[in-house]
């Protein structure tokens, strides 16, 4: 319960009595207090967040934390990093996801941002303009639909099928999508069912986007870390089919989620977000934003 008290020099502060505000100020905190009054003695799993780091049988390699410590001891970095990020950063994303691109990413199509959660945010923010639309698939990752709220966008769900392994039903994309549908989300690996997408499955999605001429964001978060025999394709692999922005982080396959290092990606080999003259805003937060000017 809050109050009002003076203190010494008249001034008024509110006090909060048997209130902890760090508890309730978060979603993660309303959260915590609604599971502690669930009346129900079942389990519960979360699929809001993935944290592999809170199971100990699941740790990174010895290198990463190495090479941190080596780079804090340098004390070469500890000055203020450009905006879209430290070259170095941004070139060994680049050799990273053009392993398994049939072209070359440059660092220039890199964009390091704080986490995937950062990343989300600024490819809505990208997108954002009066009457806009974006296709969210259900079930799906929370934050967008939070991110698109706020950003003023509508959200239109289309379903995952279940009985086919949890692939995007491509007629409903068709039937959702009009003249302001700016982008569709494809979470590959998916986020939470766990399914992983053939490449044909792929290509129709990009195929049915390009009939659209909506953009593919493609949440690859969960990159390689697949269930069975199915090989991870990214969904850049069709960057000359259909325009895609590709949102990755370290979180998952390196299970450092607390070191808040993601990127987004212009899989573009075609240069289609080129001739929508991408232009790049800096505020002085160090903020990145993306905004596509669609007139020539």
């Amino acid at each position: 319960m809050a109050a009002m008290e003076s203190n010494n020099n008249g001034r008024r502060s509110i006090i909060n009595h048997g209130v902890d505000t760090s508890s309730t100020i978060t979603i993660k905190g309303i959260l915590s207090l609604l599971m502690q009054n669930v009346d129900d003695k079942r389990s519960f799993i979360s699929l809001g967040m993935g944290d592999p780091s809170a199971h100990s049988c699941f740790t990174t390699t010895h290198v990463a934390p190495h090479a941190v410590s080596h780079a804090l001891q340098s004390s070469t970095f500890n000055g203020y990093a450009p905006t879209s990020g430290l070259p170095q950063t941004r070139r060994a994303i680049a050799e990273y996801l053009s392993r398994d691109l049939p072209y070359k990413l440059s660092i220039d199509d890199v964009f390091v941002t704080s986490g995937c959660t950062q990343a989300i945010d600024v490819a809505l923010a990208m997108l954002a303009r009066p009457g806009a639309n974006i296709l969210l698939p259900r079930p799906g990752f929370p934050i967008y639909e939070l991110s698109a709220s706020f950003r003023h966008i509508e959200v239109r769900y289309f379903d995952l099928l279940p009985e086919k392994g949890w692939v995007v039903d491509l007629d409903a994309v068709e039937a959702l999508a009009d003249q302001d549908t700016v982008a569709m989300v494809v979470i590959n690996p998916g986020n939470p069912c766990g399914n992983v997408y053939s490449y044909q499955h792929l290509k129709e999605i990009a195929e049915a986007a390009n009939r659209l001429k909506i953009l593919v964001i493609a949440d690859e978060v969960y990159g390689h870390l697949t269930f069975g025999g199915k090989p991870f394709v990214p969904m850049g692999v069709f960057g000359s089919t259909v325009p895609v922005l590709t949102l990755g982080s370290i979180s998952k396959r390196w299970i450092v989620p607390g070191w808040r290092l993601g990127w987004f990606v212009t899989t573009d080999p075609c240069g289609m977000f080129k001739n929508h003259k991408v232009l790049l805003y800096l505020s002085c937060e160090c903020f990145l934003e993306l905004i596509i000017c669609l007139f020539v």
